[in-house]
C-alpha cells in the first residue's frame, strides 16, 4: 500500500471549497473531486493524494500555504488522530451553514423536495461538554501518536477506536465532549488499572479482563458508571468499583456487565448494579408552558445525547404537529417513549411502536410515572406491527411522529402512511439523504410543508432534521 501510495501524485497549493460527507472538505482540481480531512473550507494546501478512482480522490494536507479566515483551534488535544470531531477547526457558524446545505443538498437532489419552507438551522447552545453520553475502550494495542506510526505500551489503552482499525486505540487524556467529572472517572479507572495490573482486552485473541467503560449523566446531576469486563471472575473488579464509589459521590449508579462475546455489544447481557440505582433520571420541560417531564434512563435505554437540544428538537415536533386535543397520535420508533410522552398532554391518544423490548418496558414506566393514562407501547418490528388491522384496533392515526434510525423507513411502513393517511406526518431523521428518499415516496399523497434541521453534534458532519408533510387534498 505504501509503494502505490508514493505513485500517486502532489497537488500543489489546491484550495478547499467546501465541507463534504463524512467530515471530510473537499476540493476540485482539474474536474477531480478530492476529499481531504482536517482542514477547511478556504485552505490553500498540499494533497498527498493516497486513493485515486475514476471520479473522486483522497488525500492528506501535508503542507499548509494560507489558513482560512474560518480556522479555529480545536478545543481537543488528540484533533487530527481521534477519529470524531473532525470540524472542530471550523468555525461554528461555518459549520452550521455546511449542515444546513447538506440538509437542502440533499432533500432537493435526491428527493426532488420542495425546500422553500426550510428554517435557518437551530444551533446548540453549548458546543462542547454537550454530550451526556460516552463510551470507551480498551485494548491491548495502544495508538500513541502520530495515525502512521503504529506504538504500542506494555498495558495497552483506554479510549476511541483509531478509524478503520479495528484493534487499535487511542489513549484518550481529554475529551471535550462530556462535562466532568467525565475525564476524571475515565483517568481512574485507566491508573487503578494500570497499578493493579488488571490488564485490557485483546480483540484480535479474545483475551484479556476490561472491556468497555461507559459513562452517562443527566442535566439533574445523575451520573451511572458501567464498566464491562470479560470474565466472570469479578474479584478483580470489586476493588475498583470500591475506589470509584469512594472517590466519586457524583455517581449515582455504579453497573458492570460480563460479555463473554467476540463483540461489544451488550444489549443481550444482565447489568448487574453494584451500588445506587439501576438507572439515572432526565428532567424536560413540557411542550409550551407544560409540566416538566422525568424520564428514566436504564443502561441499555436509548437517550439523546444531547440533552438540550433534545428539548429544541421535541419542540419543533409538536409545533409541527399542530396536534388537537381530540387527536390519535402514532409514535413510531418511540424508543424509550421521549417524543411520545412530551406530547401526550395535548391530544386524546398515543400509541408507540419500537422495536427494542426494554425500550417499551422503559417507555410504559416513564408514562405511569410522569400520571399519562393515554398511551399505549407495543414492541416489534416497525414493518410487521404496522398493519391494517394493527390500525383498525388501536385507531386511525390523525398525526404520525416517525423518528426512524440512519437507515430510514421500511417501504412497507412508508406503504401503510400512505394507506392510512394521516393529516400530517411530522419526519424527524438523523440523515437527510435516506429521509429524502422516503419523503420522495410520500409525496405520493403528501406535500412537505415547513423544514426545520437541528444541531445536535457540532464539530461532526451530523445534522438531525424535522419534516412536516401534509396530506394533499
Amino acid at each position: 500500500m505504501g509503494r502505490r501510495n508514493r505513485e500517486l501524485p502532489l497537488l500543489e497549493q489546491v484550495e478547499i471549497t467546501d465541507a463534504g460527507a463524512e467530515g471530510m472538505a473537499v476540493a476540485k482540481v482539474d474536474g477531480l473531486v478530492v476529499f481531504v480531512p482536517f482542514v477547511v473550507p478556504g485552505d490553500v494546501v498540499d494533497i498527498q493524494l493516497y486513493k485515486k478512482k475514476k471520479n473522486y480522490a483522497e488525500g492528506r494536507a501535508v503542507r499548509f500555504h494560507r489558513q482560512s479566515a474560518l480556522r479555529v483551534e480545536p478545543a481537543c488535544p488528540h484533533f487530527g488522530v481521534c477519529g470524531g470531531c473532525k470540524w472542530q477547526t471550523m468555525s461554528y457558524e461555518a459549520q452550521l451553514e455546511a449542515k444546513q446545505r447538506q440538509v437542502r443538498d440533499n432533500l432537493e437532489r435526491l428527493g426532488n423536495v420542495d425546500c422553500s419552507g426550510m428554517r435557518p438551522i437551530c444551533g446548540s447552545a453549548d458546543i462542547y461538554r454537550y454530550r451526556n453520553k460516552l463510551e470507551f475502550t480498551f485494548s491491548t494495542r495502544a495508538w500513541q501518536t502520530d495515525p502512521t506510526m503504529r506504538q504500542e505500551n506494555s498495558w495497552g489503552a483506554l479510549g476511541f477506536h483509531i478509524p478503520q482499525l479495528f484493534d487499535k486505540v487511542l489513549p484518550i487524556e481529554m475529551c471535550a465532549l462530556q462535562p466532568e467529572p467525565s475525564n476524571a472517572i475515565r483517568l481512574a479507572v485507566r491508573d487503578y488499572a494500570m497499578e493493579h495490573g488488571i490488564e485490557c482486552y485483546d480483540i484480535r485473541n479474545h483475551t484479556g479482563y476490561l472491556r468497555n467503560l461507559v459513562i452517562r449523566n443527566t442535566s439533574l446531576g445523575h451520573w451511572m458508571v458501567i464498566v464491562v469486563i470479560a470474565d466472570k471472575s469479578t474479584g478483580r473488579l470489586m476493588p475498583m468499583l470500591d475506589m470509584l464509589r469512594e472517590r466519586f459521590p457524583q455517581i449515582t449508579s455504579l453497573q458492570y456487565i460480563i460479555n463473554t462475546k467476540f463483540n461489544d455489544s451488550y444489549s443481550d447481557l444482565e447489568v448487574h448494579t453494584y451500588a445506587g440505582d439501576d438507572h439515572i433520571e432526565e428532567e424536560m420541560s413540557g411542550w409550551n408552558g407544560g409540566k416538566a417531564l422525568r424520564y428514566i434512563i436504564n443502561p441499555k435505554s436509548f437517550y439523546q445525547t444531547n440533552s438540550t437540544q433534545a428539548q429544541r428538537l421535541y419542540s419543533f415536533v409538536a409545533e409541527l404537529a399542530e396536534l388537537k386535543p381530540t387527536d390519535t397520535l402514532y409514535d413510531l420508533y418511540t424508543g424509550t417513549g421521549t417524543i411520545a410522552l412530551f406530547l401526550a398532554s395535548q391530544v386524546k391518544k398515543v400509541v408507540g411502536i419500537e422495536y427494542v423490548e426494554e425500550a417499551i418496558a422503559d417507555a410504559r414506566v416513564n408514562a405511569a410515572r410522569n400520571g399519562f393514562d393515554n398511551t399505549v407501547f407495543y414492541a416489534g418490528d416497525m414493518a410487521k406491527v404496522l398493519t391494517a388491522e394493527f390500525i383498525e384496533a388501536n385507531g386511525q392515526p390523525d398525526v404520525v411522529v416517525t423518528d426512524p434510525p440512519r437507515a430510514g423507513m421500511h417501504e412497507h411502513v412508508v406503504e401503510q402512511l400512505l394507506a392510512a393517511a394521516p393529516r400530517k406526518i411530522v419526519y424527524v431523521s438523523c440523515n437527510p439523504a435516506t429521509q429524502a428518499r422516503d419523503l420522495q415516496l410520500l409525496a405520493a399523497r403528501y406535500e412537505v410543508r415547513r423544514i426545520q434541521p437541528v444541531d445536535m453534534f457540532p464539530h461532526t458532519q451530523h445534522v438531525e432534521n424535522v419534516a412536516e408533510l401534509v396530506l394533499r387534498p
